[in-house]
């Protein structure tokens, strides 16, 4: 395994975290069900987009920070196809 990845459990954890903060950032209503979907895809979203950039992000710190911008992304992106709806 990678010395660099978080395990399942510390994933959910840090997700949570992230999606919480990320949460509060975009002053957003969510459950802690979906703080923890965010966090977690949002750190795989921002993840992935920052290795294009030849940014990475190693251990459960970069994983916060990543979880943090890829929640505050979807969060985003979310109220633009929201906004479109109504």
């Amino acid at each position: 395994m990678n010395e660099n990845s978080v395990g399942w459990l510390t994933a959910l954890i840090v997700g949570a975290i992230a999606g919480w903060i990320a949460e509060q950032l975009m002053k957003s209503e969510q459950g802690l069900f979906m703080n923890i979907l965010l966090g977690v895809i949002g750190a795989a979203v921002a993840s992935a987009l920052l290795s294009i950039l030849g940014i990475s992000f190693g251990g459960v710190i970069g994983y916060l920070i990543a979880g943090v911008i890829g929640a505050c992304l979807l969060i985003a992106v979310s109220r633009m196809f929201r906004g479109r709806r109504a």
